[in-house]
């Protein structure tokens, strides 16, 4: 049985607290963590609702290519990159260009 959302993004959370500075993961790795590749679309939807929530650093959870496809819903034009950048993250066209060096894997 597939957990219910309260417990689901509690555990996408504290996965999310986990993600060291200056290091960014996707919502399918924290998907993949959880043991259910098909709810990164949940993962995103849990990042979201964390907003407010200032122990989880959602800017840090990006789409597998490195796009920061979260970064509509952060206060600001840009906050989403400027919270990266200070953690160096280079961005380009909402692209984080080094995001293979910076992955981490759950």
């Amino acid at each position: 049985m597939f957990p219910t959302t309260d417990n689901f993004f509690e555990k996408v959370y504290e996965i999310a607290r986990q993600i060291p500075f200056g290091r960014v993961t996707s919502y399918g790795a924290i998907a993949r963590k959880l043991g259910t590749t098909r709810s990164a679309r949940m993962v995103g939807w849990a990042m979201n609702a964390s907003h407010g929530m200032e122990d989880v650093p959602a800017h840090r959870v990006v789409n597998s290519k490195g796009i920061l496809t979260g970064k509509h819903h952060f206060e600001g034009t840009n906050l989403m990159q400027q919270l990266l950048e200070n953690e160096g993250a280079v961005i380009v066209d909402n692209q984080i260009v080094n995001f293979k060096e910076l992955f981490w894997e759950p």
